[in-house]
């Protein structure tokens, strides 16, 4: 008996997208920016965190997956873990995919169990047999499985998802009942560090309590971290007051009404796609598109994982196994599927390399961070605009600067100077000689700085 039934699969939701929708999405493809553009709308009331967007971009996506001679299957979906401190909207993040992606099962590890997550043997009450029944795993299957609070879960609890996140498939033998169910999904976990806040004078491994064969197979971890910025905080509680207002239900203006004034100064100019489109894209691009790899460049991909090798050796943060060379490759599958393209290029390899050493420096110690961002800078600023490197660069002297500061004398500062010549000499290390752009740019002025040429210095004032 059933009075209501909806249907979650969204099997035949290619079938329903009518001409108009097909001929948009082709249109959309062709945008030179399409990724930019896709990384921007994903989560549009979350402010900032576009390494974070990026990823579940690539997730929501997703790569291709391998089964030679029907023997040994490679897995196609890219699993994101996102760790961090507390009010950094991670599970905010894995709501908003709830609500996109075209089959998703939300859990919480808190309220999960083994059995939850994978599938359970029960004694029918009518026909007193046994049945077996699925968990949000298996329920998730060709979707995406996130799951909140993922530290909270018991180990035993988290040992039971090893096979379903590498193998994707689950094995039952229970109650005389021995099988496999497939688990095709790709994994979205959310984690607090141990002790409610990440430790940047510590290894990923040590502020994580996360055992190491769970750790690699996830393909990216983004490491969530709450630093003070007065200029980035200014503009963050803008964005949130704005969005309040904006959202209010008593609110005059029209739904559809776009927040211009406080945007993330990385990423204006950039055009939302509608929520709605989004939605059609990526299942159209999930259904349609399967990028093959014959033009992809080995070598490039050959070199970086022995690079990263050595590195994670010395670290000792984040083991570096096999599956990386996997993620990269799957990574640039996601990235050619953006944008509808039939064949990985040099491009997508580039990015998915970005995003992968972006996942591996995150999570080292503050200092080793550092070297490491000079050691692979070549891979690292792909894709960025000069000004946004330079930008990166002079946040770093500031906060040199202030922390100087006020080891020194103790109070708070409000102008902070740097030396034109000091960021001029990190410049050159990446290959950029002309600063003239960059001090003349809406990015420079947005963050407070002003140049003074006669004392060639930069100011920055709180």
């Amino acid at each position: 008996m059933a009075n209501h039934i909806v249907k979650k699969d969204d099997k035949v939701a290619t079938r329903n997208l009518t001409d108009e929708d097909i001929k948009a999405i082709v249109t959309l493809s062709k945008d030179e920016r399409i990724a930019e553009r896709i990384v921007h709308s994903i989560a549009p009331s979350i402010f900032g965190h576009e390494d974070i967007k990026r990823g579940l971009a690539l997730a929501l996506f997703g790569g291709e997956a391998k089964n030679p001679g029907q023997k040994h299957k490679v897995r196609g979906d890219i699993n994101v873990l996102l760790c961090g401190d507390p009010g950094t909207a991670k599970s905010q993040f894995l709501k908003y995919i709830e609500k996109i992606a075209p089959r998703a099962v939300f859990t919480t590890g808190q309220g999960a169990s083994a059995v939850g997550l994978t599938a359970y043997v029960q004694k029918s009450p009518v026909t007193r047999e046994w049945t077996l029944e699925a968990g949000a795993l298996v329920l998730a299957d060709r979707g995406v499985c996130l799951i909140d609070e993922f530290d909270k879960m018991n180990d035993q609890d988290r040992t039971s998802i090893h096979e379903a996140m590498e193998q994707q498939t689950i094995s039952i033998s229970k109650a005389g009942i021995v099988t496999s169910l497939q688990a095709r999904c790709a994994v979205i976990a959310a984690a607090n560090p141990i002790g409610g806040r990440y430790d940047s004078s510590l290894t990923f491994s040590e502020n994580v309590d996360l055992t190491e064969p769970i750790l690699s197979r996830f393909d990216v971890l983004c490491v969530v971290r709450d630093q003070v910025d007065p200029v980035q905080d200014e503009h963050l509680a803008r964005f949130v007051v704005q969005s309040h207002i904006r959202h209010h239900p008593t609110n005059p203006l029209e739904e559809g009404a776009e927040i211009t004034e406080a945007e993330a100064p990385g990423l204006s100019g950039v055009e939302k796609i509608p929520q709605d489109l989004l939605r059609k894209y990526i299942i159209y691009s999930r259904e349609k598109v399967h990028p093959k790899l014959h033009q992809m460049d080995q070598d490039k991909i050959a070199k970086m994982y022995s690079e990263l090798r050595r590195e994670s050796m010395t670290t000792g943060s984040v083991p570096i196994t096999v599956r990386h060379i996997e993620s990269v490759i799957r990574m640039a599958e996601a990235h050619a599927r953006m944008h509808l393209r039939d064949y990985v290029h040099e491009d997508d390899v580039n990015m998915a390399i970005r995003v992968m050493l972006e996942s591996f420096i995150d999570t080292q110690k503050y200092s080793v961070m550092r070297n490491m961002r000079k050691t692979f800078s070549r891979y690292l600023s792909y894709r960025k605009g000069n000004n946004e490197l330079l930008l990166f660069i002079l946040k770093q002297l500031v906060h040199e600067q202030v922390a100087f500061l006020r080891s020194r004398y103790g109070t708070d500062v409000d102008v902070v100077e740097i030396s034109e010549k000091d960021l001029g000499d990190k410049a050159r290390q990446i290959n950029i000689h002309n600063l003239r752009p960059f001090f003349e740019s809406d990015i420079f002025q947005a963050h407070n700085f002003t140049h003074d040429p006669k004392r060639k210095l930069i100011i920055q004032t709180f």
